[in-house]
C-alpha cells in the first residue's frame, strides 16, 4: 500500500465512521477499487488503526462532555455522568464477548469480497428506513413531539450495544445501526447520537491496546505489510477528517435527515452486489 492509497483510505474512514454508511464496508469498497490486497487480519488491524484516528476525534470533538463524564467516573461520584458512563459500559458487554470469542470468524469477513457488504448496506438502509418513518416522520410532522423521547435507559443501553455487535459486520453502518436502534427504542435523536459516539470509545481502545502488544512482541504483520509512513498518513486523515464528520453528523441526526442516507445505502448495496456477481 503506498501513501495516496493510504490517504484515501483514511478519509473514507473518517466520513464512513459518523455518517451511518458503514467504514467497514467503504474500507472494503476502495479495498477492492484501488486494487488494495491484504490478508483479512492484516486488513482488520489497519481498520482497527483508522477506527482509532476517528476514536480520538469523537473525544477532540465532544471533548467537554467526554471529561465531566471521565471525571464522574473515576473519582466514583455517583452522579448522573457516573452512570453515564455505566451504562456505556454495559452497552460494551455484547461487542466484548463478539470480539474475544469470534475475531477469528470476524476476521474472515474482511478482504473477502463485496456480496455480504452489499448485503449489509441494505439492511442498514432497512434499519434507517424504518427508524424514519416509525419515529422520526412523525415526529417532525408535528412540531410539539419533536423533541419527545427519553434518555438512553440501561435496558436500552444494553439493546444499542447488541446492535453494535452486530455491526461489526462490513457494510453494517455501526453509528446508522446503534442510532437507529435508540430512535426505534423511543430515546431522543440528539442523546442517542452522543450516546452512539462515545459507546464506541472503549472497545476501539481496547482493541488498540492488543495491537501495540502484538506491535511491541513481533506479532503484528500490519507494520511491515503496510509501511509506517502510509499507517501514518492514514491515521492523521482520518482523524481530521473524522473531526469535521463528527460535527456533521450530529448536526444531521437533530434533523432527522438519515433517511437520505438509506437511499445512498440502497444504491451502493446493489452495485456492490452487482459488482461481485458480475
Amino acid at each position: 500500500m503506498d501513501w495516496i492509497d493510504a490517504l484515501i483510505m483514511g478519509i473514507v474512514q473518517g466520513l464512513a465512521e459518523y455518517l451511518p454508511i458503514s467504514s467497514s464496508g467503504h474500507l472494503e469498497i476502495f479495498r477492492n477499487i484501488l486494487g488494495i490486497d491484504l490478508s483479512g487480519d492484516v486488513a482488520l488491524e489497519f481498520d482497527v488503526a483508522l477506527h482509532i484516528a476517528t476514536v480520538l476525534s469523537t473525544i477532540v470533538v465532544l471533548w467537554r462532555e467526554f471529561v465531566p463524564l471521565c471525571t464522574s467516573f473515576f473519582t466514583f461520584r455517583h452522579d448522573d455522568n457516573f452512570w453515564y458512563v455505566c451504562k456505556i459500559l454495559v452497552s460494551c458487554i455484547p461487542v466484548a464477548i463478539v470480539g474475544l470469542c469470534f475475531k477469528d470468524v470476524i476476521e474472515q469477513f474482511f478482504g473477502s469480497g463485496l456480496l455480504l457488504v452489499g448485503i449489509c448496506l441494505l439492511v442498514t438502509a432497512m434499519l434507517l428506513s424504518f427508524a424514519y418513518f416509525t419515529r422520526t416522520k412523525p415526529a417532525l410532522e408535528n412540531p410539539s413531539a419533536a423533541t419527545r423521547g427519553h434518555d438512553v435507559t440501561w435496558f436500552d443501553a444494553f439493546i444499542i450495544g447488541c446492535a453494535q455487535a452486530v455491526a461489526v459486520l462490513p457494510g453494517l453502518s455501526r453509528s446508522g445501526t446503534t442510532i437507529a436502534t435508540g430512535i426505534m427504542l423511543g430515546d431522543r435523536r440528539d442523546k442517542v447520537a452522543q450516546f452512539s459516539f462515545f459507546m464506541v470509545i472503549i472497545p476501539i481502545l481496547g482493541e488498540a491496546l492488543l495491537g501495540i502488544k502484538d506491535i511491541i512482541s513481533g506479532e503484528s504483520a500490519t507494520t511491515a505489510a503496510i509501511g509506517a509512513i502510509p499507517l501514518t498518513i492514514g491515521f492523521i486523515a482520518s482523524f481530521v477528517v473524522g473531526c469535521i464528520a463528527c460535527k456533521w453528523m450530529l448536526e444531521i441526526v437533530k434533523r432527522g435527515k438519515l433517511v437520505w442516507f438509506a437511499v445512498y445505502c440502497v444504491a451502493m448495496g446493489l452495485t456492490c452486489i452487482l459488482w461481485d456477481l458480475f
